[in-house]
């Protein structure tokens, strides 16, 4: 039963139903960890095969079969692998593409700046769900608006509380009617506020007791809540990224691409809600549950639009990759900033939940996008004169 359920979800994983609906969905929920960590799936395997030989099991056409079946499997996982490691390559192009390459980044093509950062294989290998590090502090459960448990936030913070820290605020997804912050793209989180940034994940309001624009108003908050509050763990709120995965993407679209806007600021118009750059994993960018247009962030963009990061993949069965790639284009057709896309090989909705080579990968080009888009924008004041 083992060596066929793990067979099955490796052909879903290298050949995801694309249907919508149960289809698409069983895709997703049979391949969600074995897509980002398959090396532990082909250790199973091993450790099954090995017993199973030596209880004298494999005598039989049956068992011969299950063996064959076994090392099918096992090539299938080592192809979605490999898959996971091409994200190093695909994310390297796209900084370029967007950005041009540049000596000085850690993480650029090998050509132009070396060796690129070494991967954590002990923590992937060892310890791909365990997200914490010992040097960054979380501080839970800080209110920032009155809807309750829905308006919490956590604070990740390096623990010797640097100060000119930049922000991270990433939103949830789950199709704006379930989860919760400290769930997330947690190893972004962690491995930021190691380097010194101060994270921020926080809650928002729910369908069915909220709808748009009542989740964007939330995200609103917590931006006015750091511009507020942030120096007290050591943070710079002029240098604050909008992140989310899948509807925390949209959410963290529509945030970039409507600063300052009173109609989504009631009661704190007067707050300034603009955001450095959006990081956007696995989005959705559509219009919100029949609401029209106007709740799409396609509907917001415009050529002061900030930089954005955006990673999709080709695999994902939830929000397919065609949406990331015309709103991806969109940005590029009318935006003066830079627009990072990486469509990331065989990787499936939530990629983002995972320590994984992939993910990895696209966290190194995160911590690139930002000090390179801080050091555009420092450029850019020194050339015009600025204090």
């Amino acid at each position: 039963m083992t060596v066929a359920s793990v067979s099955v979800a490796t052909v879903l994983a290298l050949a995801p139903l694309r249907r919508p609906g149960l289809p698409a969905n069983l895709s997703f929920r049979l391949t969600l960890v074995l897509n980002e960590v398959p090396f532990l799936c082909i250790c199973w395997l091993l450790l099954c095969t090995a017993w199973a030989f030596s209880q004298g099991d494999v005598r039989s056409v049956v068992g011969w079969a299950t063996v064959g079946t076994a090392a099918l499997t096992a090539a299938g996982l080592v192809v979605i692998a490999r898959n996971g490691m091409r994200a190093g390559p695909v994310v390297e192009r796209a900084l370029a593409d967007a950005l041009g390459p540049d000596r000085r980044t850690r993480f650029a093509s090998e050509a132009v700046a070396g060796p690129r950062r070494r991967l954590p294989l002990g923590r992937i290998l060892l310890g791909p769900f365990l997200r914490r590090r010992r040097d960054v502090e979380r501080t839970a459960n800080i209110e920032y608006g009155d809807a309750g448990r829905r308006n919490l936030l956590d604070v990740y913070h390096h623990r010797s509380r640097p100060s000119g820290g930049p922000v991270l605020i990433h939103l949830h997804g789950g199709a704006y009617d379930r989860g919760r912050k400290n769930s997330q793209s947690l190893p972004l989180i962690y491995r930021l506020a190691s380097q010194g940034w101060v994270c921020v994940s926080a809650n928002y309001r729910l369908r069915p007791d909220a709808r748009h624009p009542d989740h964007l108003v939330d995200l609103k908050k917590v931006i006015a809540w750091v511009r507020e509050h942030g120096h007290e763990y050591g943070a710079d709120p002029s240098q604050l990224f909008a992140s989310g995965s899948s509807a925390g993407a949209h959410l963290a679209a529509l945030a970039a691409l409507t600063p300052n806007d009173p109609a989504f600021q009631p009661g704190f118009e007067d707050v300034d809600t603009t955001v450095t750059a959006a990081v956007c994993l696995n989005g959705y960018y559509g219009d919100y549950y029949g609401q029209g247009p106007e709740s799409s962030p396609l509907a917001y963009i415009d050529a002061d639009a900030p930089p954005f990061f955006i990673a999709h993949g080709d695999h994902d069965t939830v929000v397919p990759v065609d949406a990331a790639r015309r709103f991806a284009d969109a940005l590029r057709e009318v935006s003066a900033n830079p627009v990072v896309y990486a469509e990331l090989p065989g990787a499936q909705h939530a990629f983002d939940l995972f320590r994984s080579f992939r993910f990895e990968r696209v966290v190194d080009a995160i911590e690139t996008f930002a000090a390179r888009i801080d050091t555009r924008e420092s450029a850019a004041e020194a050339g015009s004169g600025q204090p």
